[in-house]
């Protein structure tokens, strides 16, 4: 008997030396879990409740080798319980029965259920523990990399503590590998090896806070340095061990979205190095190309806008060299106009002016079209008024007050101001004193034609070549101020007279006048069109 204890003891032994350095080196106790002191320190409420024997169901939140699965299982050492372990990017629905099952055999001892990648199960493989987990059958303690608030379901959320681990930092990234290096027992102390300051700083820096990294390099170097017969790693082994570092990047997770955070409020804080790094933090981890230079277009219409209209035709050129020539010399292109956008001038009176105008079109009545912005196509149009007294811009000198006094607003709206020029670049030298100036015309040619009114008649005596039901206008004698053209309303009806049936009577003869005496009306009313739209 003490023979079979003795080899099943050698071979848990040599099981155990098989383990990555990573698996051996892990702590046991809370003392030994570095980097989390504002969950761990003395006194701290997660410890407490854990001395006291009391651990609650919790999710654990934080980044790859940060100590989530560390910290599981020294909570359930520390507490004496059952501790089983899964992943939920293998394990399901039956698993999970199976582990319930054999709690409920257990039920003088509890069973801690630990769920590696928790985000990765559905809301209805979450919705399965949700039961087991708030009646005490099972403890549940979930890792995740994912911000629970988005990746656990909200019902699982309510009956759980998160707790949030943060990245280990240099300091402590060079405690572990010196750890590792000295542990007789369980590290690479029986080895007697040394590694060179030089290869401990490098290996700290490209661990990037992930001990797991630091180790499973330092252990790869080690194996390198003892197959040649030397006893000191140097940087050379450390860097052939590590190679070119995987950057921390989940193009569907936080680091997606807090690292295209980061890039645009750069470039809007006008901080060229800033945002020049984060391009390249996106770029050499792999992200969507079009991702990025629709991010520069939008940056250039919402945040420089008319302080450098160049800005918008840059950010689309960008976006056009980029996808057609790809990686890796698309970073060309989308740096260039990272540049540009961070050093321009900033104004964002276009979303300004945009949402103000929005908030006019949902808070106030839908006025029609004034009548002498409407395109007249036919004759019964031009009858009603459509298109009379338009003032065709370019008829008008510069300063001639008439070339700015047309009013294009509804009457509702009218006077309002929904662009204020911005204080920097273009948009302050030119466009602000030009529209200034604008403005002054417009107001004086508005004083000049306050008095003014108008008639309209329609008059159908004189049918027209070709039409079924001609109808004539009278030239305007009045303008209401700004030249606006009234509609004759219900009380004006004397003053019009329609010789030929009207639409009320079943004729159609008024709204269809002949093909060869009016251009039907198309898709593209708006464009000019036998010099109606002047």
């Amino acid at each position: 008997m003490t023979g079979q204890t003795r080899l099943f003891g050698e071979a848990e032994k040599a099981a155990e030396e098989r383990m990555p350095l990573a698996a051996r080196v892990r702590p046991r106790t809370l003392d030994e879990i570095l980097g989390q002191e504002h969950l761990l320190a003395p006194g701290r409420a997660l410890r407490r409740a854990l001395e006291a024997d009391r651990v609650p169901s919790m999710v654990l939140w934080g980044p790859p080798g940060s100590g989530k699965t560390t910290l599981a299982e020294v909570i359930a050492r520390l507490t004496r319980s059952r501790f089983v372990a899964m992943s939920a990017v293998t394990a399901g629905v039956a698993d999970l029965r199976k582990v319930i099952d054999e709690a409920r055999r257990v039920p003088d001892q509890r069973t801690i259920l630990f769920i590696d990648e928790v985000h990765r199960w559905n809301k209805a493989q979450q919705d399965a523990v949700l039961p087991h987990a708030e009646n005490g059958t099972v403890t549940l303690i979930g890792a995740t990399t994912e911000n629970p608030s988005f990746e656990v379901n909200a019902a699982l959320l309510s009956r759980v503590r998160v707790f949030t681990l943060r990245a280990l930092g240099d300091a402590e990234i060079e405690l572990i590998v010196r750890r590792a290096l000295d542990d007789a027992e369980r590290g690479l102390g029986s080895r007697q090896l040394e590694l060179d300051p030089t290869a401990l700083r490098h290996l700290v820096e490209r661990a990037n806070g992930d001990a797991r990294v630091a180790l499973n390099a330092l252990e790869l170097a080690a194996d390198a340095v003892e197959a040649v017969g030397a006893s000191v790693i140097d940087l050379a082994s450390i860097e052939d061990a590590v190679q070119q570092r995987a950057l921390l990047y989940d193009k569907a997770g936080d680091a997606h979205y807090d690292t295209i955070s980061a890039f645009i409020k750069s470039v809007r804080g006008s901080d060229p190095d800033a945002s020049v790094y984060w391009l390249a933090r996106m770029l050499e981890s792999g992200e969507d190309l079009m991702f990025i230079a629709r991010r520069l277009v939008i940056l250039a219409g919402e945040d420089v806008g008319l302080a450098d209209p160049q800005a918008l035709a840059i950010a689309v050129a960008a976006q056009q060299a980029a996808h057609f020539v790809g990686m890796p010399e698309a970073m060309f292109p989308l740096a260039e106009a990272t540049l540009y956008l961070a050093t321009a001038p900033k104004s964002n009176s276009v979303g300004r002016a945009y949402s103000s105008a929005m908030d006019a079109v949902r808070e106030t009545r839908n006025d029609p079209v004034p009548l002498h912005l409407r395109n007249a196509v036919t004759g019964l149009m031009r009858g009603l008024g459509y298109g009379r007294d338009y003032r065709y811009s370019h008829d008008y000198a510069e300063e001639d007050a008439q070339r700015w006094s047309q009013r294009y607003l509804p009457d509702n709206v009218a006077g309002r101001r929904f662009y204020q020029p911005g204080a920097q670049g273009f948009e302050a030298s030119e466009i602000a004193h030009r529209l200034a100036r604008i403005r002054s015309l417009g107001g004086r040619a508005h004083a000049l034609d306050a008095g003014d009114s108008m008639n309209l008649e329609i008059d159908t005596s004189s049918p027209a070549q070709g039409s079924n039901a001609a109808i004539d206008e009278t030239p305007p004698g009045d303008v209401d101020g700004g030249g606006r053209a009234r509609a004759l309303d219900g009380d004006d009806a004397s003053n019009q007279s329609l010789d030929s049936p009207s639409p009320a009577d079943g004729s159609n003869a008024a709204r269809e006048p002949h093909a060869s005496a009016e251009p039907a009306r198309s898709e593209a009313d708006g464009a000019p069109r036998n010099g109606d739209e002047r």
